[in-house]
């Protein structure tokens, strides 16, 4: 499991794995010295364009705002939904040229200044289209202190300050402009630091704006894009309103209805998924993000870490009863007792001091998980280290190259043609900007966790702690993402080193890994997005700007998303309580909540060591830092073989990362369709899928949002379901698939073995 996947938390997306050869050119004067860069990004610029305008702030806030609430909307539901940004890059753009030829060109003055102000001051640009999109990239980013709200409210049925909670949102997505700050020199104005993904998004912004002739007998991208919308919009009233089991359809459960076997075989939502498929674009893109949008080797590798997990490791290690496995489901996220019985974990936990109580610990049973789920923590243990390999083997040398070239760059202040350009046309952002932003986060943290009666559980000293991870990996991790656009996560450093040194207290835990590695993570998409608007000579000051306006809008749009979900909505996250056809499942929270409780509550020493059940996961460290180590050997063996460098192996290792939340059902369907499109379309129909491929993306996405929103606000907020007939269930109709197997287990619905 990789990055924010182990906790359950969806990703953005995997459009930025790409895999780049390198070209560095030392002698290369008049333009950047990586190739790349050079046949992409644009070398003019007209500081004359306005930025900041009436347009950048009504589009770009009502983009952030409105991405914020479908995404946080839609986190809660069994079939997840990730709106990115390219959706509403796309959508604000004839917005935009709309409301310059309709708004009115007068200009006001500020009384007793000498400051003008226009709601049209000509025509619709780029950089303004370019600030909207940062705008609505802090809204299309989830915001991880969310989970932690809903597990403490949801799952442990605690009460939590809201001044707290909101508190808890905006510091931990706001440390991160603090890291950003300190480091903004070596990974944005370097031109050895050159952020690959960032030259789709350049290439995006550059076609859009190019001037666009219908084909004869065929669609402007802007009417595809309408098109492909309103028929998404049309058909998710199906599957998302009349008949949910669309979303996933097992056929082997319906021809094997008493087999548990079979139905573990068989089922997409609770066991394998061989013969599953759903009808759903949210079942295609609710967990992985769009298919469409994920290059063709990066699916190859996720599906063949999908086949060796879930169709070899995952039966074998089942059916020959590892870790007992036949006393739990197949597939589960759940945590349970050495009897198969969901883990009683408030008999464990001191409902004063929410601490664990060691005395019940030690005269209850040892905390045991599904097979499928201690494997995907291992997995997760073999990604992080076979990403570090894999990055010190493949892009080592890069890496160190480019590193030695920036500190001589930034010692000498020698830059590219878009360092001048920048120096030249724009005032930089001041760094005690930065600083005053850091100083008051750090403040704001430490105030959050301490103050409240200590509702966190994580003291000061956790908080600086956390702090001081994020900012020793800040810039060795985002000189690997700026080179090589794979960012090693944390998550599994932050929850041991705060598991062992500060066991039984789950939200300490939580609060800790988000403040350590959330912080980081967030530091390096604003340096990303600080270095696109380098690319697209965006003026700092408006970038800054538009940044933590968009922070502060984004977090508190998540927070007043969840915050009215959970107080409006009936028994939301708890399955059991549901009415039949609610989607308000919270299958990510699940997760987080069960992660929570392993390494929060029972802790790492008392799981995953000679105390526990699974000493021998660790093991998993040392697979992944070996496995790329064949692959490296045999790339450099036969050097003409190019397909071996695609090989990679934190991809494949990582492939099943999304699960659980995700479902079998789901990388089957997101794998089918990802290979159709980014195999037989793109090489049978290249100039189609060059010109609507991304769209079309987009517009699926866009689609299925709007519908999903309209139809909870008209009807399922007022208890209105779909008829109550066999497809109205939001499953697949495989009751067995969860069962255990070994004699004598008993669970609920199943048959006793």
């Amino acid at each position: 499991m990789t990055g924010l996947v182990e906790d359950g938390v969806p990703p953005g997306n995997l459009s930025g794995r790409h895999h780049f050869d390198i070209d560095v050119i030392d002698d290369e004067v008049n333009d950047n010295p990586i190739e790349q860069v050079r046949l992409t990004v644009s070398t003019t610029d007209d500081p004359s364009q306005p930025t900041l305008t009436f347009r950048t702030w009504v589009l770009g806030l009502l983009s952030c705002s409105i991405l914020a609430f479908v995404n946080q909307f839609f986190g809660y539901r069994t079939n997840q939904l990730y709106v990115s940004s390219v959706s509403a890059q796309i959508l604000v753009l004839p917005l935009g040229k709309l409301m310059a030829a309709t708004l009115p060109t007068n200009k006001y003055r500020f009384p007793f200044t000498n400051w003008t102000f226009s709601m049209n001051p000509g025509p619709f640009n780029l950089k303004e289209h370019v600030l909207i999109t940062i705008f609505a990239n802090s809204g299309s980013n989830s915001v991880y202190a969310v989970n932690i709200i809903t597990i403490v409210l949801a799952f442990y049925k605690r009460k939590l300050h809201p001044a707290s909670a909101f508190l808890l949102a905006q510091t931990t997505q706001m440390l991160g402009y603090g890291w950003a700050g300190l480091f903004r020199r070596y990974l944005v104005d370097s031109p050895y630091m050159w952020w690959p993904a960032n030259l789709v998004q350049v290439s995006l912004f550059r076609a859009l704006h190019e001037k666009e002739k219908r084909p004869k007998g065929g669609r402007t991208r802007l009417q595809f894009f309408f098109l492909v919308f309103i028929c998404s919009f049309a058909y998710y009233i199906v599957p998302g309103y009349l008949f949910p089991s669309l979303s996933t359809i097992s056929i082997v459960c319906l021809i094997w209805k008493n087999s548990i076997t079979a139905q573990q075989i068989g089922s997409g939502a609770h066991g394998l998924g061989i013969g599953s498929f759903g009808i759903d674009w949210s079942t295609v893109a609710g967990f992985l993000g769009s298919p469409l949008a994920t290059p063709g080797f990066a699916t190859i590798n996720i599906l063949l870490g999908f086949v060796l997990i879930v169709y070899i490791v995952t039966p074998i290690a089942y059916w020959n009863n590892a870790y007992g496995a036949h006393k739990f489901p197949i597939i589960s996220s759940h945590t349970f007792d050495s009897t198969g019985t969901t883990y009683n974990i408030s008999r464990i936990i001191n409902q004063k001091t929410f601490n664990i109580d060691m005395d019940e610990y030690n005269s209850y049973r040892k905390l045991h998980l599904s097979t499928f789920f201690a494997f995907s923590y291992g997995l997760s243990f073999a990604t992080l280290t076979a990403t570090i390999s894999h990055v010190a083997l493949f892009h080592g040398k890069t890496i160190w190259q480019m590193w030695r070239k920036t500190a001589s760059a930034v010692k000498d202040q020698v830059g590219d043609i878009h360092t001048r350009l920048m120096k030249k046309n724009y005032q930089a952002v001041p760094q005690w900007w930065f600083h005053i932003i850091l100083v008051s986060m750090v403040g704001l943290a430490i105030f959050t966790c301490e103050g409240f009666g200590k509702q966190l559980q994580l003291p000061w000293w956790g908080v600086l702690m956390a702090c001081g991870i994020a900012l020793f990996f800040t810039l060795p991790i985002g000189i690997i993402q700026a080179t090589t656009n794979q960012q090693p996560g944390l998550n599994v450093i932050t929850e041991l080193v705060i598991g062992y040194i500060y066991p039984g207290r789950p939200l300490a835990n939580v609060a800790f890994k988000t403040y350590g590695y959330i912080s980081m993570s967030q530091a390096l998409m604003f340096l990303g997005d600080f270095k696109l608007g380098h690319y697209m000579k965006i003026p700092p000051k408006s970038m800054f700007i538009v940044q933590l306006a968009g922070t502060v809008v984004a977090s508190s749009v998540y927070f007043a998303t969840s915050w009215w979900l959970l107080h409006s909505i009936e028994n939301i996250c708890d399955v059991s309580l549901l009415p039949e056809g609610s989607p308000w499942t919270c299958p990510g929270d699940d997760v987080f909540y069960n992660a929570s409780i392993i390494w929060g509550v029972v802790g790492p020493l008392r799981m995953f060591t000679k105390k526990g059940i699974y000493p021998e996961l660790n093991w998993f460290f040392l697979i992944g830092l070996i496995a790329p180590v064949p692959i490296w050997f045999f790339a450099k063996k036969f050097p003409n073989q190019k397909w071996i460098r695609l090989i990679n192996m934190p991809i494949i290792l990582g492939g099943t990362g999304y699960m659980p939340p995700a479902r079998s059902v789901n990388y089957i369907t997101w794998l089918a369709v990802g290979i159709f499109f980014n195999f037989y379309v793109y090489r049978k129909f290249k100039g189609w899928w060059a010109r609507h491929n991304y769209i079309l993306s987009a517009a699926l996405d866009a689609g299925v949002a709007f519908t999903g929103v309209l139809l909870y606000f008209t009807l399922q907020s007022k208890d209105i379901f779909g008829p109550d007939w066999w497809g109205l269930l939001a499953d697949d109709h495989c009751p067995l698939a969860a069962c255990p197997t070994a004699p004598g287990v008993v669970a609920k619905g199943c048959p006793v073995q």
